[in-house]
């Protein structure tokens, strides 16, 4: 049992007995306007509120046995440093991260003794929410079942119930607690559609046939029953039903969506014009892909990688080399970063295409620009220029490949010794081989 003392001798038990370096970021993000939430302790607690106890609470757990914690708090309690709904709120996040559920339910059933005032329904949705964000949803619908006769639920609880069942990709359970909430009189909002909108179809696989037709005609039927209810579709909603219309391969109804997005002053975001581009690539459809593109920077919303990528991997397929090589410099009119994905792609498309002083000079690029090279990076120049019978090159190239950190794969060795011996080169595989050997770790 750890000795609780004064605060000086806990604080000293953290340093010497735990070592406590600040954890990683607990940050949790839903991604669904209205419901995200994301929290640390910096943000629970701002300088002048952290004591040294609360410190503790969240440094040690979940370090400290149960009955641990409550010695700390009731020292807290005793010292005049009451436990407030953050300390208990960091216990739970911190509990609960660790898998310590029935803990976290625990600490929120004694939460009233140290808090001295009743636990509220505010209380008790911040249990629920760290639960379903955890993916501990079965345990939060225990909760929920066991304990809604005492804190009234109403539509942000059921949300939040919805939310943590779409997140464990159970969209079947998600529907039966909305139409439980709609069952007993509590109007769902424009959130509580969007998080079940999401969870239904962005995991859902489409396949052809009458479940593929059967999934979007779900979406509109959702998107219809919203407007029925008096709820306007946001931004949010249409990004997700344009989603499943990318995936579906429905440039006609991308663009329709677009364009009613549009009638009803809806602002499209860069997501939602990535689906629709990406959409419209994947279709061959490069020219309205290619209107939309110029639609969204004329409306001041910046394309990201990701979209210039739509672009770049039909190129691919297709050939299209001067295409690419125009949007790339493109990208850089505009101020867009290529990302790795892009560097790479465009690495290994230039390389199939024997442009190899375009290869190079992307490699610059990407070089300068910090983004790479990564593994893949290097094994398609390498790739590349072995294909072009291009020897020495390629050896250089596996050799600043593993000096970087990246070992070769034996595919990229064996190709590679394949085309020195029968280029009749075998010296300059066995410089390769030694110096392959200076850089290989030493067995221990």
């Amino acid at each position: 049992m750890l000795e609780i003392a004064t605060h000086a001798s806990l604080t000293e038990k953290c340093s010497n007995k735990y070592s406590c370096q600040a954890p990683a970021d607990n940050s949790i993000s839903i991604g669904i306007s209205g419901i995200s939430e994301s929290t640390t302790h910096t943000q629970v607690m701002n300088d002048s509120q952290i004591s040294t106890s609360m410190f503790l609470v969240h440094f040690l757990c979940p370090k400290l046995v149960q009955t641990e914690f409550f010695i700390l708090l009731l020292e807290m309690d005793q010292l005049g440093d009451k436990p407030t709904s953050n300390t208990f709120d960091i216990l739970f996040r911190r509990l609960i991260a660790a898998g310590l559920t029935r803990q976290a339910i625990q600490a929120f059933d004694d939460m009233e003794r140290f808090t001295k005032r009743e636990t509220d329904r505010e209380d008790f949705v911040d249990l629920l929410d760290t639960l379903c964000k955890y993916g501990y949803a079965k345990v939060a619908t225990e909760v929920f079942n066991g304990r809604k006769f005492k804190f009234e639920p109403d539509t942000q609880m059921y949300t939040v119930m919805i939310y943590g069942w779409c997140k464990l990709n159970r969209p079947e359970v998600a529907e039966k607690f909305f139409r439980e909430m709609v069952d007993r009189g509590f109007e769902p909002n424009v959130v509580t559609y969007n998080v079940l909108l999401n969870g239904i179809f962005r995991r859902t696989v489409l396949h052809p046939g009458t479940h593929f037709e059967g999934i979007i005609q779900k979406a509109e039927n959702l998107l219809d029953e919203m407007q029925k209810r008096g709820i306007e579709p946001d931004v949010t909603s249409y990004s997700i039903v344009l989603h499943v219309y990318n995936r579906a391969h429905k440039p006609d109804l991308s663009l329709d969506k677009l364009s009613l997005m549009k009638e009803k002053g809806i602002f499209p975001t860069v997501a939602t014009y990535t689906s629709v581009i990406k959409c419209l690539c994947s279709c061959g459809r490069l020219e309205d892909a290619e209107e939309i593109l110029n639609e969204m920077v004329a409306n001041g919303v910046s394309p990201s990688p990701t979209t210039f990528n739509c672009f770049f991997k039909e190129f691919q397929g297709r050939k299209h080399a001067d295409d690419a090589l125009k949007l790339y410099k493109k990208m850089g009119d505009l101020s867009c970063t290529p990302s790795l994905s892009t560097y790479n792609i465009l690495v290994g498309t230039f390389s199939r295409l024997n442009k190899m002083d375009i290869v190079q000079e992307i490699w610059n690029d990407m070089k300068e620009s910090g983004a790479g090279p990564d593994s893949d990076s290097y094994a398609l120049l390498i790739h590349g220029l072995y294909e072009k019978r291009r020897w020495e090159e390629s050896c250089e190239f596996v050799l600043e490949m593993i000096e970087n950190g990246f070992l070769p794969q034996n595919i990229t060795l064996e190709k590679l010794y394949k085309g020195l011996t029968q280029a009749d080169m075998l010296t300059t595989w066995r410089r390769l081989e030694k110096k392959l050997e200076a850089f290989s770790p030493k067995p221990l």
